[in-house]
């Protein structure tokens, strides 16, 4: 039995946009999630809070988008640019991934209640329906950022994208025979 994505819930105000991430944050989601920011991004957003209170968990495809997000925005915290993305209210476990992994410094870590601007709205934020051939090259480009950002992780995940690539090769291969 698979396990559902997170819900991806949006709100916007001037420049500022929140996003919450409900439930598991899993590979499925990580697509979702990349979609959204850079429609965000396009739409001249660079302050990002992601509310973590509900995100129960993410797996290592989630955390290796949201880590290349961190890269894309430049690793800046709140304060010191423009463009900067927290995270607020991430739960013990989430924190210790993110530091495990050696991603948590791109990022600033936030407790307590979330203040949103009154001017903020919701927005309508339609998932994805990604092919196996785009999941898995998502995978790939995720945990590849993660080896990429620190070393330590080259162990963690060289095997498991060597044999995401040969499934990506097989894929393509199969697609070119029809």
């Amino acid at each position: 039995m698979s396990t559902p994505a997170a819900k991806l819930l949006v709100l916007v105000g001037e420049k500022f946009a929140c996003i919450r991430i409900v439930g598991r944050a899993n590979f499925t989601s990580s697509i979702d999630f990349r979609m959204l920011v850079n429609g965000l991004l396009q739409k001249v957003y660079h302050h990002f809070v992601l509310d973590l209170s509900e995100c129960v968990l993410m797996d290592s495809t989630f955390l290796g988008v949201l880590a290349g997000f961190g890269l894309k925005m430049g690793g800046t915290p709140p304060g010191q640019g423009d463009e900067a993305i927290e995270l607020s209210n991430p739960n013990a476990r989430l924190t210790e991934l993110l530091e495990n992994l050696g991603v948590l410094h791109l990022f600033k870590v936030r407790e307590g209640p979330l203040t949103l601007p009154e001017d903020a709205e919701t927005r309508i934020h339609t998932p994805a329906n990604p092919t196996r051939e785009e999941m898995t090259r998502a995978c790939i480009e995720a945990h590849q950022t993660l080896m990429r950002i620190n070393p330590e992780n080259v162990s963690r995940f060289k095997e498991v994208t060597q044999f995401m690539a040969e499934d990506l090769k097989k894929l393509k291969a199969k697609a070119a025979q029809h």
